[in-house]
């Protein structure tokens, strides 16, 4: 008997629904690094190789299976990602040294990275032609499932004797529950001939798309840099910066960034794309600098709504550039391009966090994160002056979206 499928609504906030889950499920282990630091004895080089090794294995997957969805359909790659996540789950779960965690991230970081683009291009086939929320959604995802699970394991680790059992058990069960309510999602992809063809690594942007996605690149770069370095070694600046070692406070860093991305989104959605690219680039820029200035005076209140303005700026900066690069793209692309999109995303959230891990035990945490963002800072004022100077040479109008395409059988 065949499976009932849900209506295109519920199949739109089902798929949300799901991606904010990895997307959790990727940002619990940060605030459980400085416990695994205890129980395992190593330092920040060590820790930035656990978070960046999980980065690589993700790049790995979108390159090579980003677009395998608009292939093969979306639901099976779905329920083989969500699969290998609760796989994860439990690796973590066994894990007693730095071998195991290097293992779970790895599966991790696959699975995270199958997902991502099947996820994204799923809500981009299911949303509503007339008012599309696909961009938003996507763009939105990253800091509310990064902070809800940033957020979640400080909770348990405060109030939790052993946290990481009920942590990753209760995700296992989640994500097996998930791979079976993909059952009940419509397909909602053509499928295109070219599956094997389309496992060789690439970084697949469409030539209509080419130019807004070469200008979005800056912007992309700087945000997500600032991410990876809030997300990898936030914890530990707190603590050696401010003297502030409470698990708790260390993960709310995370959500003062990622969450009040969730706002600046919300904010600029009615804004034009390229606007909210531009205007969110400046924000962040101007809260980088504040940021800059609380570490140099040690003022931890500064040092957490820099932060938190920060995030406004990169929520807003992100959905402008998802929705730009985006725009027109045809149904049978989507995967690919979104995955492209977090390629570039996810290299500048490893690389530089990595380098920046490894120069602390140099030059200490504090410089090393003081230089990251200088480079920050000139990257995203870059981004908008590109956006600018290539606004004056583009259509007065932004490409729409093409309308949704009917359900596939």
């Amino acid at each position: 008997m065949p499976t009932a499928r849900l209506p295109r609504p519920a199949a739109f906030w089902t798929a949300a629904v799901l991606l904010v889950l990895v997307l959790a499920a990727s940002g619990v282990p940060s605030p459980l690094y400085r416990v695994y630091q205890e129980q395992f004895g190593f330092g920040a080089g060590v820790l930035t190789l656990v978070f960046g090794i999980y980065a690589f294995a993700l790049l790995a997957a979108l390159l090579v299976v980003g677009g395998l969805s608009d292939h093969v359909g979306r639901r099976p790659v779905l329920a083989g990602g969500l699969l290998l996540q609760a796989v994860a789950m439990v690796v973590f779960l066994a894990a007693d040294g730095v071998g195991w965690l290097l293992a779970a991230r790895v599966l991790q970081g696959l699975s995270t990275g199958a997902l991502t683009g099947a996820l994204g291009a799923t809500l981009l086939d299911l949303q509503r032609g007339e008012r599309p929320l696909g961009p938003l959604v996507n763009s939105v995802s990253p800091g509310l499932g990064l902070s809800l699970g940033a957020v979640g394991a400080g909770l348990a680790i405060e109030g939790l004797a052993e946290p990481t059992p009920w942590v990753f058990g209760v995700l296992t069960v989640v994500f097996v529950l998930g791979a079976a309510a993909v059952l009940a999602l419509p397909e909602s992809s053509p499928r295109l001939p070219g599956a094997l063809a389309s496992l060789r690594p690439q970084v697949e942007v469409p030539r209509p798309q080419r130019r807004a996605f070469a200008v979005a690149v800056p912007c992309l770069v700087a945000l997500w840099a600032m991410g990876g370095l809030v997300l990898s070694l936030g914890p530990s600046l707190t603590a050696a910066v401010f003297g502030i070692t409470d698990h708790l406070v260390g993960s709310l860093l995370i959500l003062c960034m990622q969450g009040t991305g969730v706002v600046g989104s919300l904010l600029a959605r009615d804004l034009p794309p390229r606007r909210s690219m531009g205007g969110g680039c400046l924000v962040f820029a101007v809260a980088v600098g504040a940021l800059l200035v609380s570490l140099a005076t040690g003022a931890a209140w500064l040092f957490f709504v820099s932060a938190g303005i920060a995030g406004l700026g990169f929520g807003a900066a992100f959905l402008g550039a998802v929705a730009t690069v985006t725009a027109g793209v045809a149904p049978g692309r989507r995967a690919g391009l979104l995955s492209s999109i977090f390629v570039v995303g996810y290299l500048a959230f490893s690389i530089p966090a990595i380098a920046a891990g490894i120069a602390s035990a140099s030059v200490g945490l504090g410089l090393a994160a003081e230089v990251y963002g200088v480079v920050v800072i000139l990257l995203a004022l870059g981004a908008a002056v590109g956006l600018r100077i290539s606004g004056r040479r583009a259509p007065a109008t932004e490409p729409a979206e093409e309308p949704a395409e009917p359900l596939a059988a």
